[in-house]
Parts: C-alpha cells; sequence; structure tokens
C-alpha cells in the first residue's frame, strides 16, 4: 500500500473519531443543562469509575473481584435509568453515547489484529482518486449534456438514455446494475457516463473512470514488471464503480482481450457496477473479445444504444 494514502487514510481516521468525541462532549453538556437528574447520575459514573482504578490500583485479597462486579453491575444500573431518563425528556437512549463513523472499529481504523474494511474502503477510495488525477477524462454533468443535436427518433431514444442515466445515478447503489453505452463516436457516451461517475463521487463511493486503453496499459505494465504488481488490477476489481470507456480502440492481444473479459467476469460475479462504453455494436463485441463476454453483457448489463449524428461534428459546423 501507498504510505501516502495510508498516511492520509490514518489522518481522516484520526479526524473522524475526534470529532466523535468532540460532539459528544457536547451532548453531554447539553443533557446536564437541561436535565440535573442525568448529570448527577454521570458525577456518580465518573467517581466510580475512579473507584474502579483505584480498586485494580491497590487491591489485595480475594475479594477484588467481588468489588469489580459490583460495581459493574451498579454502573449498568446508572446507565440503564440514565437512558430512560433520555427517553422521558425526548431523547434518544443513546443519545450519550459516542457515535463513531463504524461501529467494528470505532474509528481506529483496526478491527483486531487486522484492517478494518472501512480502513481498506477509504484507501481503496483514496487509491482511485489519486488515479483519476492522473486520467485525460474529466468528470461531467448532466446539465451541459444537450438534446438539441438529437432530432426525430434519435431524439426520443436519446431523451429516454439521459433520464436513465440520471435517475441511475440518484439511485446508485453498491447493488446498481452494470450499463454498457454502445453507438457510433460523438454521441454522448462519455459525456453522460462520466456525469454518472461525478454524481456517485459526490455521494462518497469510489469511482474509477478511464479509457481502456489507459487502464489496460497499467495493469499490463504492473503484470509484467520485475515486482509482477497487482496494485491496479486490484483498484479496478475493488472500486465500487467501474468506468471503462471506449472498449475495442485498446491494441488487439490476447493478453488484453483476457483481461478485459476477467475484469467483466470478476465484477459480475462480485455484485459490483461498471459502466463500460463502446463503438462496437454487438456483433463487434462479440467478434472482437470473446463470445463469452458477449454473452455476459448481454444477460447482466443495461444495454444503451446511442443513436444520432457526431455531436462534435455538429458543433464544429455550427462555429464555422
Amino acid at each position: 500500500m501507498d504510505s501516502e494514502i495510508f498516511d492520509k487514510a490514518q489522518a481522516i481516521l484520526t479526524n473522524r473519531r475526534m470529532k466523535a468525541v468532540s460532539e459528544n462532549e457536547e451532548r453531554i453538556r447539553e443533557v446536564n443543562d437541561k436535565i440535573p437528574q442525568i448529570r448527577e447520575i454521570n458525577e456518580v459514573l465518573f467517581n466510580t469509575g475512579k473507584e474502579l482504578i483505584s480498586i485494580i490500583s491497590n487491591g489485595r485479597g480475594s475479594d477484588i473481584t467481588d468489588k469489580i462486579e459490583q460495581l459493574k453491575q451498579y454502573n449498568l444500573g446508572a446507565q440503564a435509568m440514565c437512558r430512560k431518563i433520555l427517553a422521558e425528556h425526548g431523547y434518544p437512549e443513546d443519545y450519550l453515547d459516542i457515535h463513531y463513523n463504524c461501529s467494528k472499529c470505532n474509528d481506529t481504523g483496526y478491527n483486531g489484529s487486522k484492517f478494518c474494511g472501512c480502513f481498506n474502503a477509504l484507501c481503496g477510495k483514496l487509491a482511485a482518486d489519486q488515479l483519476n488525477k492522473r486520467s485525460q477524462l474529466k468528470p461531467s454533468s448532466f446539465e451541459s449534456f444537450s438534446l438539441s443535436y438529437y432530432s426525430g427518433e434519435n431524439y426520443s431514444a436519446m431523451k429516454n438514455i439521459l433520464e436513465y442515466a440520471k435517475q441511475y445515478a440518484a439511485t446508485f447503489t453498491l447493488n446498481s446494475k452494470s450499463i454498457l453505452m454502445f453507438g457510433q463516436t460523438g454521441l454522448g457516451k462519455t459525456h453522460l457516463s462520466l456525469a454518472i461517475a461525478n454524481a456517485v463521487l459526490q455521494k462518497g463511493y469510489s469511482v474509477i473512470y478511464d479509457s481502456a486503453v489507459n487502464i489496460l496499459r497499467n495493469i499490463e505494465k504492473e503484470h509484467f514488471s520485475y515486482e509482477h504488481s497487482s496494485e491496479m488490477i486490484d483498484l479496478v476489481m475493488n472500486t465500487d464503480l467501474l468506468i471503462l470507456d471506449d472498449i475495442g480502440t485498446e491494441y488487439e492481444s490476447s493478453f488484453y482481450n483476457a483481461t478485459v473479459y476477467n475484469i467483466i467476469n470478476t465484477r459480475l460475479n462480485c455484485g459490483k457496477p461498471s459502466i463500460i462504453s463502446t463503438n462496437l455494436d454487438f456483433d463487434g463485441i462479440a467478434r472482437r473479445y470473446d463470445k463469452r463476454v458477449m454473452s455476459r453483457i448481454v444477460s447482466m448489463y443495461s444495454c444503451l444504444e446511442f443513436k444520432g449524428e457526431d455531436v462534435r461534428l455538429q458543433k464544429r459546423k455550427n462555429e464555422t
């Protein structure tokens, strides 16, 4: 793991933990001011805590365990009373608990002797963000997508696709379907896929977006390097949403073809959504890649066919 990403993830978790403690202290001050009974109970709990430390530090003899158990039961009773009083005053029973972002590790990043899933997910998101900064593609928006370049049946088809993409982005979850965007060049496939990326990133999910050429080239470079690294392929497989732009434009090789199938198949098997765009039609995909690729896409992806005249060419004509 990149040490810079590791350190940044640790710093984020530290800030989350400090924020949770600070917010808890603020809630305690609020309740103590409004409910004197709670303040009295908290003072008792504080004093029994000091007593417990004293018993453990200075205790001798066989009765130390009994004393600790008595204090424990007393504290549990006091806490139960505190929760009851909170509820009677319209507060949630857990209002005075510390509300960490992750209940498994309390925002420490460790679950037992292993890294917590939240820490691994955070590192994955940071790594994906770092990778996206090097991408030639940049996030787009739905607002800048104009239907004025489409007409007739093409207008209706593209309007439906635009609405589908907006709905997909608005309701995105880790269980969302994968999408194939296909059609001739210049019809808005990249634009809409990056608009989805932008919306999903703002929801806090990890997204990797780049051209198939760049992603496959990076995977190949790591695979055949001296270290035989798998960092890139791991990121591609584990990101919440993968956007693989313009497949079919990469150099044709058995390694690339096998990698495309591996990415599609593995992410489908793991239930992770992907968005793939291509200028190839179904027959072209079947010829270029294995029939298994086409079979998996047709049966498991939402397939959106983009229709119309090249928007980029239309824009150039309008400028002249």
